[in-house]
């Protein structure tokens, strides 16, 4: 069993990982393997991230909602959609072997960032017509499947669904509030699946949660201040460090 000095490091970890989350998705990219370093076992590891998840998910989302970044009527018939996506990716994962697409994930990640950041003009003004039939066409099967995604392997969730929100005509700042309003949901939902399962470390999920809340309020305020072209550069650095997990793992 880990110690308590291990929050030493724990501790600004994850404030950075809710920082960095908050911008641009990603903050699993650290907080996962730093829970894994901290000494828990693989099943802790992966309940009380989620623990952490929600704590800054949540946090980043009232920030975003509360200023008028989030496209309610659009999220909310995503949510549902989302979250019956992640319950059938983690029930895939009793017949599939998820680390068998970790490669290709990768791969397709960083396609994903080479095409927001070749196109300069990607991202930086919203567009967003409004529920067209266009719109519901892209989001509806993407919510589904990028569900699907987080509940069978998970790295980059929010990278997806922030591409998915920009293909829209979103620019990245309410990309980026829309996905983690999702992500909070899905997040809820994966959280309570491991409470059922008692492997959550509390002790070291509540005070991390606190500093990931923290990370990410500051996150969101800082994304929502300095626009669009911030996010996207911060959006560059999390498609890396995120397609780096997937292909050297």
């Amino acid at each position: 069993m880990p110690q308590p000095e291990v929050l030493l490091y724990g501790l600004p970890l994850a404030f950075l990982a809710g920082f960095i989350d908050a911008v641009a998705g990603g903050g699993g990219t650290i907080t996962l393997p730093t829970l894994f370093f901290m000494g828990l076992s693989p099943a802790q590891a992966v309940a009380t991230n989620k623990l952490l998840a929600i704590f800054g998910s949540g946090s980043a989302t009232f920030q975003y909602w509360r200023k008028g970044h989030v496209e309610k009527a659009l999220v909310l018939r995503l949510i549902p959609l989302a979250l019956v996506g992640s319950a059938l990716g983690a029930y895939l994962v009793h017949f599939v072997n998820p680390n068998a697409f970790r490669t290709l994930v990768g791969v397709v990640i960083l396609g994903v960032g080479v095409l927001v950041l070749v196109n300069k003009r990607f991202g930086l003004e919203d567009r967003y017509p409004g529920l067209t039939p266009r719109t519901l066409a892209l989001t509806l099967p993407g919510a589904l499947i990028i569900g699907v995604y987080d509940g069978f392997l998970g790295p980059g969730t929010g990278t997806f669904l922030m591409f998915l929100f920009t293909l829209v005509g979103f620019n990245l700042v309410r990309s980026s509030g829309n996905a983690r309003t999702i992500n909070f949901a899905t997040n809820l939902g994966a959280f309570l699946f491991f409470l059922i399962g008692g492997q959550m470390v509390w002790w070291i999920g509540l005070p991390m949660g606190a500093a990931n809340a923290l990370g990410a309020t500051l996150g969101a305020r800082m994304a929502m201040l300095r626009g669009s072209g911030f996010v996207k550069v911060m959006y560059g650095l999390i498609v890396v460090l995120v397609a780096a997990r997937l292909l050297t793992q």
